[in-house]
């Protein structure tokens, strides 16, 4: 799990075919690499994935070709920024809102404007996404924790304040960049359960 809070943006560094997918491998700069373990999951971008080697420079992690299908990840060149989060440990403040690294689809960079020092965003998302997207709910965009300031049929805006702008993968983004998007948990999991019906989950009913 991971709360959505940026840890560092680093650098794609390359990107290696590797027996049908993909090895890419992350240059990182201030995410700390000194405790990292074989197989623990860094959120690259938002996509959750395994470290399969790493040193004091960086990290690389396997891309199946279902990720690689699903989200930006596949559209990566060499030298672009990526948002980096480590795993979240149960100590940590939940500063952001609980987020799997699990990308339920990818919309677009319709807008951006200028909003006092902020800017506000706007994003097209696929119809089926739109339906778990609420007025002031949160949202992950491209790993990051995110507040929903407005939605409608078409899309959804939110504000990136200096802070977001200067210290995301965001300050690099423009207007038709496709960008990785994970709803609120929360919401998928009251729809199925509203979907099953109160006489199918109670346990005495097993």
């Amino acid at each position: 799990m991971f709360t959505g809070l940026i840890q560092d943006v680093g650098r794609v560094e390359s990107l290696h075919a590797l027996e049908g997918d993909v090895r890419l491998r992350v240059a990182s700069g201030r995410l700390r690499m000194d405790d990292v373990a074989l197989g623990e999951s860094i959120a690259v971008s938002g996509v959750c994935l395994t470290v399969v080697e790493f040193d004091a420079q960086g990290f690389a992690v396997d891309v199946s070709n279902e990720t690689l299908s699903r989200t930006t990840l596949g559209a990566l060149i060499a030298g672009a920024p990526v948002n980096l989060e480590r795993a979240l440990l149960a100590t940590d403040r939940l500063g952001g809102h609980l987020v799997s690294g699990h990308v339920d689809g990818v919309g677009e960079v319709v807008s951006i404007a200028d909003d006092a020092r902020s800017q506000r965003w706007r994003f097209r998302a696929p119809a089926l996404l739109l339906r778990y997207i609420a007025e002031k709910g949160s949202i992950c965009i491209e790993g990051v924790s995110l507040t929903v300031n407005a939605v409608d049929a078409d899309g959804f805006d939110v504000n990136l304040i200096p802070h977001t702008l200067t210290h995301t993968a965001f300050g690099a983004s423009r207007v038709g960049d496709s960008v990785n998007l994970e709803v609120d948990l929360v919401a998928r999991y009251v729809e199925r359960l509203l979907a099953l019906g109160n006489g199918e989950l109670g346990m005495e009913n097993r």
